[in-house]
């Protein structure tokens, strides 16, 4: 069974002393949810045998300090869910394993992330000459995919701190910027997607692919679809986004909505709580009137199948989540 060693200090679910200072999401402070996003890719490239999707260089990205806090808030996240199934854990390693299985989290942080790169490389075959990650966060796909910047040019955008904090670690470990690789420090609380073609050598008559991942929940629901028309304003037809949502009134109860429950209350601990969701029902309309035409809509059911069946350990798909791919009409 596993039990905390009496006498030590209780973890601390906000990560204060992740640096030696507070790290809330204030304005001048980075994402905690793009070091959770990491942490949770690394932990399935390192200890996972049968990839739902494969970066092994996630880990890197966070120092030991944080990989063992982090660690710990999951852990603290599955007694507060299952205490009978963290009871029956021998340790702290199988604790996690189940902790990351059981609230999905992981389950989508990965499924959504290999549908992602699998649109974009269908899309490259169709044209497309740049790749746009909002909401960047830790991301890896320029460093991991060197292949791929022969024929697109990406452009990570993501809030000025998230991404001085990252640029910080990334000429900490001593990894080479990519030519093909642009930063753009945008807020989009004070500032218009649109800006991204001053700060950047971005093409807007270029065909160009769109990944919005993780975001769209923590955004009022005004702001997501200003993004949303703004992706369209500054691209040529045929250009893509996709992007994931939390549906606005999800199905399910007992442990479906437990899981829920305790994930909206994990983030709304780190300082980043869920704001908006969307009518599944009503999505090509809302997307229609920002100038984009749903391609496909991925439900629970979907994802189960395409990424999930006939696996034997606990990963699966949630069952809130959405992923939606959409093109400029």
């Amino acid at each position: 069974m596993m039990r905390r060693e009496a006498g030590k200090e209780k973890f601390n679910s906000r990560f204060l002393f992740l640096h030696e200072r507070d790290v809330r999401m204030e304005k001048n402070n980075f994402s905690l949810t793009a070091l959770g996003t990491a942490f949770m890719r690394g932990y399935h490239a390192r200890h996972d045998d049968l990839m739902i999707f494969h970066d092994p260089l996630a880990y890197g990205l966070l120092t030991e300090k944080e990989r063992f806090l982090i660690a710990k808030h999951w852990i603290s996240r599955l007694e507060s869910v299952d205490a009978e199934g963290a009871a029956s854990c021998p340790d702290e390693a199988s604790a996690l394993r189940l902790a990351l299985q059981l609230c999905t989290g992981a389950s989508v942080v990965l499924s959504r992330a290999r549908y992602a790169e699998e649109a974009l490389r269908n899309a490259i075959g169709l044209g497309i000459r740049q790749y746009v990650i909002l909401g960047a966060g830790m991301d890896t796909f320029a460093f991991r995919c060197p292949q791929a910047l022969k024929k697109v040019e990406v452009f990570e955008v993501d809030h000025p701190a998230t991404q001085a904090f990252k640029r910080k670690r990334i000429a900490e470990l001593g990894w080479n910027i990519p030519a093909g690789l642009h930063f753009v420090s945008l807020d989009f609380t004070e500032s218009s997607l649109s800006e991204i073609q001053a700060l950047s050598p971005y093409d807007p008559t270029a065909l160009t692919f769109f990944s919005w991942l993780g975001v769209t929940y923590f955004l009022p629901r005004d702001a997501v679809l200003d993004t949303l028309a703004a992706v369209a304003g500054i691209s040529p037809a045929g250009s893509m986004v996709v992007f994931d949502y939390l549906e606005s009134n999800p199905a399910g109860n007992g442990k479906a909505a437990g899981r829920l429950k305790a994930i909206a209350d994990s983030l709304e601990e780190l300082g980043e709580p869920l704001k908006t969701g969307f009518d599944p029902a009503a999505l090509g309309a809302d997307l229609d009137r920002a100038g984009l035409r749903l391609l496909e809509d991925l439900a629970r059911s979907d994802v189960q199948r395409r990424y999930f069946d006939g696996r034997t350990d606990g990963y699966r798909a949630s069952e809130h989540i959405h992923f939606a791919l959409a093109a400029v009409k």
